[in-house]
């Protein structure tokens, strides 16, 4: 059995994305392995990449298209989720999680703050600490942002089901730098 990958070539027409034609790739179906395999295979591996790179693809694709229109981009909207993930999260914490240079974040939450996305507020005991929080208008966009994520995830885990789902999970924290995980 093969799995079929469609690759189509990008022309670029005032800044728009158009496709033409599938250019087609077959990639060899890989035997079942058992949990006792000690190792695998470098085609197992890079097929493993290739899927992650074309799954964080459509992840991202119509979040990417909102965010464009508000002259965002990805930076953006990974502190929009972390922020609405974590209300009152502070700055230093973003920082580790995204793995970002001060002076990055500090451009990004700058046009946020601006915008009217996020409000910060001085920290109850540290007045050098800056506690930040998603506006009425940041929510919104949180939730736009997400919807096409989680509804994609859901489809997913619904078609593969509960084991799957915790194999899923175990995969991704063990890709995952475990000193800069966030949150279990």
């Amino acid at each position: 059995m093969m799995l079929l990958f469609l690759s189509f070539k990008r022309i670029y027409v005032n800044n728009a994305d158009v496709y033409f034609g599938p250019k087609i790739t077959l990639m060899p179906q890989l035997k079942t392995r058992r949990a006792t395999d000690p190792q695998f295979t470098d085609e197992e591996l890079r097929q493993a990449i290739e899927l992650l790179f074309f799954a964080y693809r459509d992840f991202t694709g119509e979040p990417d298209e909102m965010l464009a229109r508000y002259g965002f981009g990805r930076a953006h909207h990974r502190v929009i989720y972390f922020v609405g993930r974590h209300p009152g999260i502070t700055v230093s914490d973003l920082l580790v999680i995204l793995k970002i240079t001060k002076q990055s974040l500090a451009r990004v939450l700058r046009q946020l703050v601006k915008d009217g996305f996020i409000r910060q507020e001085t920290g109850p005991r540290d007045r050098r600490q800056r506690l930040l929080h998603l506006t009425g208008k940041g929510l919104q966009l949180e939730n736009r942002l997400s919807e096409s994520q989680r509804t994609r995830i859901s489809r997913a885990f619904a078609d593969a089901g509960s084991d799957a789902v915790s194999g899923f999970r175990a995969i991704l924290k063990g890709i995952t730098d475990e000193k800069t995980r966030f949150a279990e």
